[in-house]
């Protein structure tokens, strides 16, 4: 597998997803459950993202073709989606809206309900994070190696997703507030970065 793709496309979904980011809400969500009721929230959430995710990877680009959508243009689009997150995060408008997400949530969901939504989706398997993995496959074209290794790396950050909510308590007293809120902007430079790299290479295509 090209190391360059690998490296990239576990950066992009690991800023896009934040799983460290992730914990605190995950904590709110699940703080009147019982350990062995947050285990299985948190296994249940991270399966269902994984296969949003692997979905998009393996059919996003073949159904953009019958929309008749170029990669291209996607990329332009995604791009400037990516970059809208990264945004937020930098000023830290994100975590304020995805914690009234998950709030409002949980008071018209069940509980049981919470893994698959808010959790499963919109949070970790967001439009974002869809947006870079249908990005990530059209960078393959088609290769099986390069679609096998892409799924490899969604595995590993839903792997890393889960970890982190098995640990979360744990994770939250380690960083602080203000070492999330500093992870936080980091991130979300990072990310603005890469956003910008898939603008410019999708007006490239467009160009070329």
């Amino acid at each position: 597998m090209n190391p360059e793709f690998f490296i990239s496309a576990l950066v992009t979904l690991l800023v896009v997803v934040d799983p460290l980011g992730l914990v605190p809400i995950f904590t709110s969500l699940t703080a009147r459950l019982t350990v062995p009721a947050r285990r299985k929230v948190a296994i249940r959430a991270s399966l269902i993202a994984l296969l949003i995710l692997c979905g998009a990877a393996l059919i996003g680009d073949w159904l953009l073709r019958q929309l008749g959508i170029g990669l291209p243009a996607f990329r332009i689009a995604g791009g400037l989606l990516l970059f809208s997150i990264a945004s937020e995060m930098v000023f830290g408008v994100r975590i304020v809206r995805e914690s009234n997400t998950a709030e409002a949530a949980v008071e018209e969901e069940h509980v049981r309900n919470v893994a698959a939504f808010p959790l499963g989706i919109p949070l970790m398997a967001g439009p974002g994070a869809i947006t870079a993995v249908i990005l990530l496959a059209g960078r393959a074209q088609g290769d099986p190696k390069l679609l096998g290794g892409l799924i490899a790396v969604i595995a590993v950050v839903m792997a890393a997703c889960l970890v982190a909510f098995l640990i979360g308590t744990r994770i939250t007293k380690l960083l602080g507030v203000t070492g999330n809120v500093v992870l936080e902007r980091l991130l979300g430079v990072i990310l603005a970065a890469l956003a910008v790299q898939f603008v410019i290479d999708g007006v490239k295509a467009v160009w070329s």
